[in-house]
């Protein structure tokens, strides 16, 4: 029988590859809009995901790109309808002092961890919204709940995401759709390469995939508002 149609932005690598595996894997059925910008990457992790039974297909998007999101959106309901569940786990880290920080590079950091929630969720949540039920994923950060040094753009966006997951949650709540921030600290990822941290100080990106999925398997009488998740050996 066909499962849930599960859209996931910023799946060709890392927590998103992660997340995509593990759903493939664990939920009967399932259907996959696997997106993002690396071609090459996303069908591997497509092909991962059909070996556990479940059907992914690749959408190459820059999600903070409001032309290719309608685009996209457009495709992935073609393929496979309106989805049930969106996790909006694309974004990008880069660290800057406040004071040395351009503006082109503020702006970046803006585009790919909070516009591009913003654009994504606009093309998919009205559709779950007139179904009256629906799964929304955040992907926000400890960095989006307290300020770090050098963080002044990313720490900027993931606030953003954190607010915009609270509004979401306020407006959605009473037409069936649930929104659920996930807010994780260092975890193994490419985003993390080459900064010297050892993998044993961060955590597994397989545990944060796991909250996702816990929360989705929850009944319809809960909702998982906000996730924190550390490694267990403190914040670097």
């Amino acid at each position: 029988m066909a499962g849930p149609v599960i859209v996931i932005t910023g799946s060709s690598q890392g927590i998103g590859a992660a997340i995509a595996r593990l759903f493939a894997a664990e939920v009967r059925g399932a259907r996959l809009a696997l997106v993002a910008r690396g071609e090459r990457n996303l069908r591997a992790v497509a092909a991962a995901c059909g070996k556990f039974g479940a059907t992914a297909a690749p959408f190459v998007c820059d999600v903070a790109d409001e032309a290719q999101v309608v685009a996209m959106a457009a495709a992935v309901i073609r393929r496979f309808g309106a989805p049930d569940v969106l996790i909006n786990n694309a974004g990008h880290f880069a660290a800057s002092p406040f004071c040395g920080m351009s503006t082109a590079q503020f702006d970046g950091l803006i585009a790919a961890n909070l516009r591009s929630v913003f654009l994504v969720s606009r093309a998919f949540v009205p559709a779950m919204v007139r179904r009256g039920r629906g799964d929304v994923f955040n992907m926000s950060s400890v960095a989006g709940l307290a300020g770090m040094s050098g963080g002044a753009g990313y720490c900027a966006a993931k606030f953003g995401v954190t607010g915009l997951s609270e509004v979401m949650r306020a407006e959605l709540r009473s037409k069936g759709v649930r929104v659920c921030c996930v807010c994780p600290g260092a975890t193994v990822s490419p985003s993390w390469a080459g900064s010297g941290v050892r993998a044993r100080r961060m955590m597994p990106a397989e545990d944060v995939a796991r909250a996702f999925l816990d929360v989705f398997r929850l009944s319809r009488r809960t909702v998982v508002e906000t996730i924190v998740l550390r490694p267990q050996l403190g914040d670097l």
